[in-house]
């Protein structure tokens, strides 16, 4: 059962979520045709990652694999656990970035911080649907749907409202064309949500 601070929290994203810009107008252009087709795996099978440097653990597919985000980023804590899931033949990777809220940041910070990095992609998005998230293991937060030719077709945060924090971002490493990625996306957007209901807290 969700305590009164876990339900005032889950209502101010509610109201954020109805309040910000779902849909972008954008003139009509034909598109061209050949665009190449991509052949994306007819199954999902995962395997769960666990570290003892991380209080988390979760389930992430088989055919990627994972990587310590060795990027340096200024007026960050460096963390062990800011993690990509790499699908090396597909170009893609989801960049899984973990914060401790009562320790180095506020959540509220958090929460804004995220909404702020998801709508920089309005410009070139046909639309952005972001949708609430819970689970029974204390996983709470938001999941953005992009469409259009962004360059982060998904991006996540979900936390426990206490001790946990963690943003999520699908990008591809060739240019965005929404026709011929499509089905990919939607594949790996079937991990991203196994992987948000696998997620357990240490």
């Amino acid at each position: 059962m969700m305590s009164k601070n876990h339900i005032k929290f889950f209502l101010m994203i509610a109201l954020l979520a109805t309040l910000t810009w779902t849909s972008c107008s954008q003139e009509y252009s034909p598109r061209g045709k050949g665009y190449p087709y991509l052949e994306v795996p007819k199954g999902h099978s995962y395997q769960r990652f666990q570290d003892a440097k991380c209080p988390f653990s979760f389930e992430y597919n088989t055919i990627s694999r994972i990587e310590r985000d060795s990027q340096l980023i200024v007026n960050e804590p460096k963390s062990d656990c800011w993690l990509n899931i790499v699908y090396p033949d597909y170009n893609a990777t989801i960049y899984l970035s973990y914060k401790t809220p009562e320790k180095d940041y506020n959540l509220l910070k958090l929460r804004n911080e995220a909404h702020k990095l998801t709508y920089e992609h309005a410009k070139r998005a046909d639309f952005i649907d972001p949708q609430l998230i819970t689970t029974p293991n204390q996983v709470y937060g938001l999941i953005y749907k992009v469409g259009g030719a962004a360059a982060s077709p998904t991006q996540f945060f979900v936390t426990d409202t206490i001790r946990h924090w963690l943003r999520g971002a699908l990008y591809f490493h060739s240019s965005p064309n929404p026709d011929s990625l499509e089905p990919l996306i939607k594949y790996i957007n079937v991990d991203i949500e196994h992987l948000i209901r696998s997620i357990s807290w240490k």
